[in-house]
């Protein structure tokens, strides 16, 4: 039984995947893009648990500032099942805003740098706009970072609210993991197409063009404990598909150079 797809999206679907393991391998056998792939490890995990620790530290604080503490033994109880709730409902927040601004903050420099170092290794130059200063354009690639990151959050807690609501629960949970893994590998390919300022829905609209093969990046970020490796190193792997789709000149071309403006 096949799903409905032609050939060439199997193709690009497995290509995705390929891609994927390119980059992991090349990551793990470059010693500086190891480093910064380790790095950007441990700086989400670090704020992640950073975070979630300040929480469990003051969870009855905060539990008092909703619900103080009864004095009746026969309501004491509740009020512990509650503290402890309203506890792990804020870690879940906590984990899902530490990767929002980790992200934001440090995970799309250090992807940046990374995607710069895989390009500079294999071409010899990195393409960006050289009327620009390194800092502006580390600006600029953060204010892109967050519709890139906020949106895959964003449509899969839609995904999952909405499965909550119907009945068709299990079908909607699988949607919202093939939605979040399709953007997370956008979040990575992206990478060179906004470093060279080219139109926010230009890029939209090449991951349309290539969605199953994001869709395919994107499968491996679905592997449980091993998301996380690919996840650190799958810049080198949208890099590596980037500098060949450019060979063949598939990939949309650069502005002339100059920031947009604002």
């Amino acid at each position: 039984m096949t799903l409905g797809w032609t050939n060439s999206e199997k193709m690009q679907m497995f290509s995705g995947i390929i891609y994927n393991f390119r980059g992991l391998w090349l990551g793990i056998r470059t010693p500086r893009l190891l480093m910064l792939g380790l790095l950007r490890f441990l700086v989400m995990v670090i704020l992640a648990f950073v975070i979630a620790g300040l929480v469990l530290a003051h969870h009855n604080e905060l539990s008092g500032l909703i619900w103080k503490k009864p004095e009746s033994s026969w309501l004491v109880w509740l009020w512990y099942v509650f503290s402890w709730l309203l506890t792990l409902g804020l870690v879940a927040t906590s984990a899902v805003f530490s990767y929002l601004a980790g992200q934001i903050l440090f995970g799309a420099v250090i992807m940046d740098i990374m995607s710069r170092a895989t390009e500079k290794m294999l071409t010899g130059a990195v393409t960006a706009p050289s009327s620009m200063s390194m800092a502006k354009q580390f600006v600029y690639l953060i204010g892109q970072e967050v519709p890139r990151t906020i949106l895959p959050v964003l449509v899969s807690t839609l995904l999952m609210i909405f499965g909550w609501l119907t009945p068709l629960g299990p079908v909607i949970a699988i949607l919202s993991s093939l939605a979040a893994a399709v953007l997370l590998a956008w979040d990575n390919t992206d990478i060179i197409p906004a470093r060279q300022f080219i139109p926010f829905r230009n890029r939209v609209s090449f991951l349309k063009t290539n969605l199953f093969f994001h869709l395919g990046f994107g499968l491996c970020f679905l592997i449980p404990f091993a998301n996380i490796l690919f996840l650190s190193f799958a810049p080198v792997g949208a890099t590596l598909h980037h500098i060949d789709e450019s060979r063949k000149g598939n990939v949309p071309a650069a502005d002339s150079g100059k920031a947009p403006a604002g």
